[in-house]
């Protein structure tokens, strides 16, 4: 029903090939950007889909997909970068980085600058803008250098604008519903034994793959076989409370949480006894929306004041407790930048397994299931 509501249609169609993709375009979708194959992208360009090559903190794809960017098919071709914190776009950029990278992979300048800004602008029908030309916007930034893309100057609407020029327009922040509580030690345990399924993220990208695992619920969590216990907290409803275990994180201690979790940002935590993330689901609930990491001996916290999900803070504040919060899960041995393997951990449209707060979720069965197959 709301396919029909606008002309602009995106999808998410990771690994989708064949016949399955031929009725996905057919049902009205244009794009995807969740493209991890070089021939699974160059399938969904010949048969008329805007391909958007992504590039962001955990999904790293451009450097696969950028070979099928020539100049018969740029137009169909734009830049991603879902998901980037605040933290990676002070130090690596944004759709700049995206061009930088794309040069440095062997792909022509025009190319890159035309998939930055007249691909984007015609795909979503931005007809005034664009590119540089009679009747349309002059937002444009000029360049110092062409293949690190060092901009020495911006203009919107032909204005010149000076770094401090920008003043954030102050809106009275929403109140979205929050009603969240923190679980007991009995809903969070793993009960049983046998072959589990565990959840093993993919480092540098959003899949995540089915491992089948010997275990014992008591000896989670496993710290020698990186197998944690994922917890997630429903903030809609307080007594809908998932558990699943997953493998990859690293950590050794600890424990890290956050209300960031895609798509419908419910509490997720995961740790390395059943106190730390307990702890750290405290935390979050407390201020009704954060980002956490707990050590032994410390915790940090970044409260997201808006709707869970974002902060109100100046960015060089926010990227300062990012940093932080990095230093600790660093500390505690945690893969780079696991928020945002975390934050994908209960996205149930992405294969091949997640969590929810109905537990462990199989999307190419698209159903949950229990943690022991035996169950």
């Amino acid at each position: 029903e709301k396919i029909p509501l606008t002309l602009i249609r995106d999808g998410h169609a990771p690994y989708l090939t064949g016949s399955m993709l031929d009725e996905y375009i057919a049902s009205g979708l244009q794009s995807d950007h969740e493209t991890c194959v070089l021939e699974e992208g160059r399938e969904k360009l010949q048969k008329g889909m805007y391909l958007y090559m992504r590039e962001g903190i955990t999904e790293r794809n451009l450097q696969t997909l950028i070979p099928l960017a020539t100049p018969c098919t740029s137009s169909r071709c734009c830049f991603c970068t879902d998901d980037r914190h605040a933290d990676m776009l002070v130090t690596s950029g944004h759709i700049d980085d995206c061009i930088r990278k794309a040069i440095e992979y062997g792909c022509e300048p025009e190319i890159a600058y035309k998939m930055a800004s007249l691909s984007a602008a015609e795909r979503f029908r931005l007809d005034d803008r664009g590119a540089i030309s009679p009747g349309r916007v002059a937002d444009f930034c000029i360049l110092s250098d062409l293949n690190n893309c060092t901009v020495k100057a911006t203009f919107k609407k032909g204005t010149k604008i000076s770094p401090n020029q920008w003043n954030p327009v102050q809106n009275e922040i929403s109140q979205c519903p929050f009603h969240a509580r923190i679980p007991s030690v009995q809903e969070i345990l793993i009960r049983g034994r046998g072959t589990a399924r565990v959840i093993r993220i993919q480092e540098g990208q959003i899949g995540t793959t089915a491992e089948y695992t010997q275990i014992s619920g008591e000896d989670i969590p496993d710290i020698k076989r990186d197998i944690l216990k994922a917890v997630v907290v429903s903030r809609y409803h307080p007594e809908r409370i998932g558990v699943g275990l997953v493998r990859g994180f690293g950590l050794t201690n600890g424990a890290i949480a956050s209300s960031i979790s895609h798509d419908s940002h419910n509490i997720i935590a995961i740790g390395t006894s059943d106190d730390e993330i307990l702890r750290a689901l405290s935390t979050v609930i407390k201020h009704k929306g954060a980002m956490v990491a707990r050590s032994d001996t410390k915790e940090c916290c970044l409260p997201l004041s808006i709707a869970g999900l974002m902060s109100e803070l100046p960015y060089e504040n926010v990227h300062a407790e990012l940093t932080n919060l990095h230093r600790i899960t660093d500390a505690c041995g945690a893969i780079a930048d696991p928020f945002m393997y975390l934050s994908f951990l209960a996205l149930t449209v992405i294969p091949e397994i997640r969590v929810t707060t109905k537990g462990v979720f199989d999307v190419n069965m698209f159903s949950h299931v229990p943690i022991f197959t035996d169950t």
